[in-house]
């Protein structure tokens, strides 16, 4: 197996706590690499993974891990966890995985899992669901299908992430999460391969020409898989489309590196709105 075989990278880099006394990485955490990394790639499908097995009926359980050692990664070494999805049979699913320093395949693997009633951890099919998510991500399908339309039409799933977000993990009332404005804006909201809301924006007319973007909100889990990415440019296209030269939001300061990479620039001084740390920040069309 070489890189070009694999879609899903997970990056890591080997701490000092993870070498043994030969200053190479013990051989039992390449297992541990291995399930770190296909933690991530339920992230990269866009499936909070709790959320998603509760939908589907039941869970995953390992039944075999095997590896094979080709060299060693040592201390401070930046390696690249790789797995792809191989085979999916009637209970069981294998992935294959090998973990590079650069282009030097340094271990292989293979995981066999079984998906079973979580209660009596007997296995049963497969759902048809789930196997498509799994043969799409390994096809090169993009995981997040984005809908754009009004308060009516995607309010319910709109809600729902913002209320996980926003009211839930961040704190914010719920009397002051909920405005009119919901009901003229323009809503975003990304769906995963089993129909479930993940990540959620709105789009306000601002001035003459002018939108700004607010409620930007992606579930905790899926974080760094750039469906916020995503909510966003949706949003942005939308303004374009109705001829709006310009776009403002006000960033929550944590966030501020990522609308920076989209390339919006801050305006003004840091303030709070609702008790967290803001600052304005605007982008031309």
């Amino acid at each position: 197996m070489t890189r070009p075989d694999f879609r899903f990278f997970h990056p890591l880099r080997v701490r000092w706590a993870e070498v043994d006394m030969q200053k190479i990485v013990f051989n039992a955490h390449y297992l541990m690499y291995f399930d770190t990394a296909i933690t991530d790639y339920w992230r990269a499908l866009a499936l909070p993974y709790e959320e998603a097995m509760q939908q589907l009926g039941g869970d995953l359980y390992v039944k075999k891990a095997s590896i094979e050692y080709h060299g060693s990664a040592h201390f401070d070494d930046r390696i690249d966890v790789a797995l792809k999805c191989t085979r999916i049979g009637n209970s069981s699913m294998v992935f294959s995985g090998a973990i590079f320093r650069g282009d030097e395949r340094l271990i292989t693997g293979e995981l066999i899992y079984v998906f079973a009633d979580p209660l009596t951890q007997k296995a049963q099919p497969v759902p048809d669901a789930l196997r498509n998510v799994l043969m799409r991500f390994e096809e090169g399908a993009p995981m997040g299908n984005i809908r754009v339309g009004p308060w009516t039409e995607l309010g319910p799933d709109a809600a729902k992430v913002r209320t996980e977000v926003f009211v839930q993990e961040q704190g914010i009332p719920m009397d002051m999460e909920w405005d009119e404005a919901d009901h003229t804006a323009l809503h975003a909201v990304a769906y995963n391969g089993l129909g479930q809301a993940v990540a959620t924006g709105r789009l306000l007319n601002h001035t003459l020409r002018v939108s700004k973007v607010g409620r930007m909100a992606v579930k905790r889990v899926l974080r760094g898989s750039h469906l916020g990415r995503d909510i966003l440019h949706a949003l942005m296209q939308a303004a374009r489309d109705r001829g709006d030269t310009e776009i403002v939001l006000h960033a929550q300061r944590s966030a501020q590196g990522f609308y920076g990479r989209a390339e919006f620039s801050p305006v003004g001084e840091p303030f709070d709105e609702v008790g967290i740390p803001h600052i304005e920040m605007s982008k031309r069309l």
